[in-house]
């Protein structure tokens, strides 16, 4: 089995390590990562410059792109065949409900789920890295375990409780859930005067119903989401139609 790696927390991240640590015996893997934390890149590409690839120490190659312009990188230029399965994390905190949007780890399996190949991001629910040898261990365990009654390519989001192994409930299927809107800007100023602003925190969680990411997870459980890229609502698209005639 071939497997591209790839994160949005930056090649030197402990999650990334510990993944390709763990799927090293069971596969031909590539790792190509950003440079650096892209930490809510969403699937943004880089156009405005050209992008440079290096190749680190322990052979991981690194990226002055986005999580994105790395997946699509190695996939057209520095892989010679395609992977069986590209892989992304792990994210050092959770990415489940709205998050999903902005998160540059979920976009790197978005890319190679946009090249046909199905992809997997893994994410621990908590920040700090706290349980990371227990979490790369279940993602081993997922991706030797396979998905063979879902169509390929498929796009999974997975969502990992900071537990030891043994005190993890099982996996489940999970639909995402929903925050409320994120919390004001902080503004400050710089060392000149001038006013800056950074963006502020996520909103509290809205939704947390039976079958969400966030109450399965809360739960002790993995929470495993099929993803899709149509964004098309049709529930209004005759109503559209008719204020169109």
């Amino acid at each position: 089995m071939k497997i591209l790696i790839s994160n949005d927390d930056g090649y030197l991240a402990p999650g990334i390590v510990a993944l390709a640590d763990a799927l090293r015996p069971h596969a031909d893997i590539t790792v190509v990562a950003p440079d650096s934390n892209r930490s809510g890149a969403s699937n943004a590409l880089t156009l405005d410059r050209p992008l440079s690839v290096s190749r680190a120490d322990n052979g991981f190659y690194f990226v002055n792109g986005t999580p994105s312009d790395c997946v699509h990188i190695a996939l057209t230029a520095l892989m010679k065949e395609a992977p069986d399965l590209v892989v992304s994390g792990i994210n050092q905190g959770q990415n489940m409900g709205d998050d999903t949007l902005y998160s540059g780890t979920v976009a790197a399996a978005t890319e190679a789920y946009l090249f046909g190949i199905p992809a997997i991001a893994f994410s621990q629910v908590d920040k700090g890295w706290d349980k990371l040898a227990d979490a790369a261990k279940v993602a081993a365990q997922m991706v030797l375990r396979g998905f063979p009654n879902l169509a390929k390519p498929y796009l999974l989001n997975v969502n990992i409780p900071n537990l030891d192994h043994a005190a993890i409930q099982g996996v489940r299927a999970a639909r995402l859930g929903k925050r409320h809107a994120s919390e004001p800007v902080i503004q400050s100023h710089d060392p000149s005067g001038r006013v800056i602003y950074w963006i502020g925190p996520v909103g509290a969680v809205k939704d947390t119903s039976e079958g969400t990411d966030f109450a399965t997870t809360a739960k002790g459980f993995v929470s495993v989401t099929p993803l899709q890229i149509d964004l098309t609502n049709p529930k209004q698209m005759q109503a559209l139609a008719e204020d169109l005639l």
